[in-house]
């Protein structure tokens, strides 16, 4: 039995999502078993969610998010500072 390693993209759809599902895919070898998942199906996002992932494109490998993928996302409190729900004054 051969066994494989399982890749797994979750994007959505973006362009910048499609680069990186290229990328992987050129990268890929025989033992590489990869997975296109599209974060806007709840089921996907739902287990995003338990993997970590923040934001996309990200990429998992056999169950693990990696560690280039971990250090993204919203920070709504540096967003706030940016103006996020604060009114302009005219």
């Amino acid at each position: 039995m051969t066994t494989k390693r399982k890749i797994e993209v979750f994007g959505a759809g973006c362009p910048l999502c499609m680069d990186v599902v290229e990328q992987i895919r050129n990268e890929a070898c025989s033992s590489c078993e990869v997975s296109v998942l599209d974060m806007k199906d709840t089921d996907v996002a739902a287990r995003a969610r338990k993997l970590g992932i923040n934001s996309v494109p990200a990429v998992v490998i056999d169950g693990k998010l990696m560690t280039c993928c971990t250090d993204q996302g919203i920070d709504l409190g540096k967003l706030k500072e940016s103006g996020l729900g604060v009114p302009i004054d005219d």
